[in-house]
C-alpha cells in the first residue's frame, strides 16, 4: 500500500486497518457472498458499520477484554466480522473447524474458556448443546442462521441480528467505551488464537498478536505485489491459519476483496464465477481437481483425448519455461499459443484459474508431477512453507525461481538455520507469543532468542539459497541397511495417480518399505462404470482384482522413479495393501486439515502392518468407524496383500546412462 513508516506504525491492529480502509476506499468491495444463487456485496464502509454494530452488541452483552469468543461455521462475511468485532472490544477470537465433532469442539471450548460462541447455523448450535455440560464458562450462544431454531430454549441463545440490533440501539451509550477500548490496543495485544491440527496429540492454542499478523501480511503482500484490485475465494477452514492470514491479514492490509462461496458443493462453480487473481489451495485440492480432469478426459471422444494428450505433452515440455521467461524456440511458442486456444485456456476457465496471477500451495508437500501439471498450463503456482506458529510464512518461491523440489527462499523478515540433526529452525516477526496454558510446550518449541523448532528436516541449497524439506523430522529415519527413509516423498508421487487418494508408507528400521493405499472412489468408480464392473461398496471395489492390478502398476512405476534418486532409492515399495475404508478425520486417522496421523494409523492398523511384513497373502481385520451422525460401528474385511517389483538401483542407473 506504500505506507510511510509513521503511518505503518499507526496501523498496528486489525480494527485500525479496517478504519483506514473504510476512510480511504469505503466504496470498494470488501466482501462478497453468494446466497440463493446471487452474489451480495459489502463495501469497506459497509463492513465497518457491520463490525461496529456487532462490537457494540458484544459490549451490551458484557464482553470484557481478554474474553475468548469462539467462531464456528463455514466461510461467511458475518463470521469474519465476528472475529474483527471481538478484536474491537479487546476480546480474542477463536475460530473452530466447522466439521469438528462434539468431542473436538468441547476440548477447544473448554480449554480456551470461551464466554461467547458465534455459531453459523442449527448444525453447529446442536454440536455445542450436546457438549454444553462440559462448558463451564459459556454465557451466550449466538447463532447466525435462524432456520430450524424457533423451538429451541433461548435462555442462552441469541440471534446474531438481535445482537447487532441491540448494539445499534445502544450506540450512543456504548460508543465511547468501544472507542476507548480501540484506542487502548497495541500491536502486542492478542489478535487471534488458532488451534494446531494435532497430528501427534491434543491441539495446542497458538496465541498470535496483531503485530505478528500485520507484519507478516505486509511482508508477504509486498513479496508478491498483492494489491487492492486482487480477488480471493475464501473456502478453506476459518480455523486454519492460512485462511486467517489471507482473508483477514492480507485482505485488510492490501484492501482486496474476500469472496465467500455459497456452499462446499458450489465451490467450483463459484470459483469460476469469481475468477480470483490470488488463489491458495492445499495439495489435496489440486490433486482432486487433477483427478476430475483425468476422469473427464477418459470420458471424452477419441479426437478430443488425442488433442489433449498432444498439447499436454507440449505443455509439460515448454510451459514452465515460457511461464518463467526462459528461452523457448519460436516454433514451440507458436504451438503453445495454439494449445492455449484449444486446450489450456478452456481448461483454466473450467478450473476457475483464468485470472490467477499468484497461486500458492502449502500445508503438505505436493507431488512434483501434480505441481508441474498446473505450471505447464501457464498457472503461476508456487509453494510456500509455513506453520501456524509463524503466522504462516517461513519461505516463499520468488517468480521465475519456482521448482517442485524446493519451498523457496526465506520470506521477508525471516531467518532460517539448520540444526546439526537436520531440523529446520526459524525466527521472524510472525513468531507466535505462546501456546495457551502450555508453558512447557512453548519453551520446548521457541527458545529465548526467538528461534522456533519446526519439526521438519531439510537443508538449504548453497548455490540458490532455497530450502528443501525432506519430511517431518520425526518421520525421517533409516532403513535396516542404513539408507534414508522419507515416506512423504514416495506418498506424494503415488498421489499423482488419479485413482490413489491417499498413501501411507512404512519402512523405518525395516528391511524394505510397504504401503497402505486408499483408492479415490470418484475416479475408480467412474472407471468401473465405464467398464461395466458392478460393485456394492467401497470395500468391494477396493479389493477388485483389476483395481489391485492398477495400483500395483502405479507403485511399480513410482519405484522406478524413486530408484533414480541416490538418497531415497531404498524407499521403493515391496508390499502393499488397499485399505477397505477411506482414512477419515472423524476416525482420528487424519487431522482436520487432512494430514495423515501416522502414529495413530500404525497403532490402529497394527494387524495390517504386521501382515505386510510376515509374508501373508491375505489378512482379515475389523475396524471401528464413525458415521456422519456420530454413531460408532464396526466393519469387517478380508484384504489382499500384494508384492510389487522393485528396481535394482545399479540397473536403473545403467539404463539411464
Amino acid at each position: 500500500m506504500g505506507e510511510t513508516a509513521a503511518a505503518s506504525a499507526a496501523l498496528d491492529t486489525i480494527p485500525r486497518l479496517l478504519a483506514r480502509n473504510a476512510r480511504g476506499m469505503g466504496g470498494k468491495p470488501a466482501y462478497r457472498e453468494k446466497e440463493f444463487g446471487i452474489w451480495q456485496t459489502w463495501t469497506w464502509a459497509d463492513t465497518q458499520a457491520e463490525v461496529e454494530a456487532l462490537a457494540l452488541g458484544f459490549l451490551h452483552m458484557g464482553a470484557a477484554p481478554g474474553d475468548h469468543i469462539a467462531i464456528i461455521g463455514r466461510n461467511r462475511p458475518y463470521l469474519y466480522w465476528a472475529m474483527v468485532a471481538a478484536q474491537s472490544v479487546g476480546a480474542i477470537p477463536v475460530p473452530l473447524y466447522q466439521d469438528a465433532v462434539g468431542e473436538e469442539i468441547a476440548y477447544v471450548l473448554d480449554h480456551c474458556g470461551a464466554r461467547f460462541i458465534v455459531a453459523a447455523d442449527q448444525e453447529q448450535v446442536d454440536k455445542v448443546i450436546d457438549v454444553q455440560a462440559q462448558l463451564h464458562g459459556l454465557d451466550r450462544l449466538i447463532y447466525l442462521d435462524p432456520r430450524g431454531m424457533r423451538k429451541y430454549d433461548h435462555g442462552k441463545l441469541t440471534p446474531y441480528a438481535d445482537v447487532q440490533a441491540a448494539g445499534r440501539a445502544k450506540a450512543d451509550a456504548l460508543r465511547g467505551e468501544l472507542q476507548a477500548r480501540l484506542d487502548a490496543q497495541t500491536g502486542a495485544d492478542t489478535c487471534v488464537m488458532l488451534y494446531t491440527s494435532g497430528t501427534t496429540g491434543k491441539p495446542k492454542g497458538v496465541v498470535l498478536s496483531h503485530a505478528n499478523i500485520i507484519e507478516t501480511s505486509k511482508n508477504s503482500s509486498e513479496f508478491d505485489r498483492l494489491r487492492a484490485e486482487d480477488e480471493v475465494l475464501a473456502y478453506l477452514p476459518m480455523a486454519w491459519v492460512g485462511d486467517f492470514i489471507f482473508s483477514i491479514g492480507q485482505a485488510y492490509w492490501t484492501g482486496f476483496c474476500v469472496n465467500c462461496p455459497e456452499s462446499p458443493d458450489t465451490m467450483m462453480t463459484d470459483l469460476r464465477e469469481i475468477g480470483p487473481s490470488y488463489y491458495f489451495a492445499p495439495p489435496r485440492i489440486f490433486e482432486t481437481q487433477l483427478t476430475n480432469i483425468m476422469i473427464r478426459m477418459e470420458d471424452a471422444g477419441r479426437f478430443k483425448k488425442r488433442m489433449f494428450d498432444h498439447f499436454m505433452g507440449l505443455a509439460r515440455r515448454v510451459g514452465p519455461a515460457i511461464l518463467d521467461d526462459k528461452p523457448v524456440s519460436g516454433l514451440d511458442r507458436l504451438r503453445y499459443r495454439l494449445g492455449e486456444v484449444l486446450v489450456y485456456g478452456p481448461l483454466k476457465n473450467a478450473l476457475g484459474f483464468t485470472r490467477v496471477r499468484v497461486g500458492y500451495t502449502a500445508g503438505e508437500a505436493i507431488g512434483p508431477e501434480i505441481f508441474d501439471f498446473y505450471r505447464a498450463l501457464g498457472i503461476n503456482l508456487k509453494q510456500l512453507y509455513g506453520q501456524t506458529e509463524a503466522s504462516v510464512f517461513i519461505t516463499q518461491q520468488p517468480d521465475h525461481e519456482v521448482r517442485p523440489d524446493t519451498v523457496g527462499v526465506p520470506s521477508p523478515g525471516v531467518e532460517i538455520r539448520i540444526a546439526e540433526n537436520g531440523e529446520v529452525f526459524y525466527r521472524s516477526p510472525g513468531v507466535f507469543q505462546s501456546y495457551y496454558k502450555n508453558p512447557e510446550s512453548t519453551a520446548s518449541t521457541k527458545d529465548a532468542e526467538g528461534w522456533v523448532a519446526t519439526g521438519d528436516a531439510g537443508f538449504i541449497e548453497p548455490d540458490t539459497g532455497h530450502l528443501r524439506i525432506i519430511d517431518r523430522a520425526k518421520d525421517v529415519g533409516k532403513m535396516a541397511d542404513g539408507s534414508l527413509f522419507a515416506p512423504k516423498y514416495v506418498e506424494n508421487k503415488l498421489k499423482f495417480f488419479p485413482n490413489i487418494l491417499e498413501a501411507v508408507v512404512f519402512g523405518n528400521a525395516k528391511d524394505y518399505c510397504t504401503a497402505f493405499i486408499n483408492i479415490d472412489l470418484t475416479a475408480v468408480g467412474n472407471w468401473a462404470e465405464r467398464n461395466n464392473i458392478a460393485y456394492a461398496s467401497y470395500q468391494e471395489l477396493s479389493q477388485h482384482p483389476q483395481v489391485l492390478a492398477q495400483i500395483k502398476a502405479h507403485i511399480e512405476e513410482v519405484n522406478g522413479s524413486v530408484a533414480g534418486d541416490d538418497m531415497l532409492s531404498g524407499c521403493q515399495i515391496r508390499r502393499f495393501l488397499v485399505l477397505h475404508k477411506e482414512l477419515d478425520a472423524d476416525d482420528g486417522e487424519l487431522t482436520r486439515t487432512r494430514k495423515v496421523r501416522r502414529r495413530i494409523i500404525e497403532e490402529k492398523y497394527h494387524d495390517l502392518l504386521t501382515a505386510l511384513y510376515d509374508g501373508s497373502g491375505q489378512v482379515t481385520t475389523e475396524t471401528e468407524v464413525t458415521y456422519e451422525d456420530g454413531r460408532k460401528g464396526r466393519i469387517r474385511a478380508t484384504l489382499n496383500v500384494l508384492d510389487a517389483a522393485v528396481v535394482p538401483v545399479g540397473a536403473q542407473r545403467m539404463e539411464a546412462e
